[in-house]
């Protein structure tokens, strides 16, 4: 077989082969016209290392709430001694008033 022949077969492979390589592309072109692409991801956002100014406002936040629960049982210990200073006043007024 002459040079000429085998360059001529090969010439043919190779135009067979583009051929198939050109049916390939559009299929996989096709395949991905009809299955939706999946979203890209989302891009990563950066995570805060917890800076100084977070904790120093959480101190303050519950330092405030601390205070006001301490005041609030002030509150409630003056409520409750004047109370009781009001019952024993009207029990005394009350002994004072009943018959013997």
């Amino acid at each position: 077989m002459s040079s000429f022949d085998e360059a001529k077969r090969d010439a043919a492979d190779a135009a067979a082969n583009s051929d198939q390589l050109a049916e390939i592309v559009a299929l996989l072109k096709a395949q991905q016209l009809v299955q939706p692409q999946p979203p890209a991801p989302a891009p990563a956002t950066p995570q805060s290392s917890g800076g100084a100014a977070k904790w120093i406002g959480i101190g303050v936040g519950g330092s405030i709430f601390l205070i006001t629960v301490a005041l609030s049982a002030i509150a409630v210990a003056i409520s409750v001694t004047g109370l009781t200073i009001c019952v024993l006043i009207l029990r005394s007024v009350w002994q004072d008033i009943k018959p013997k």
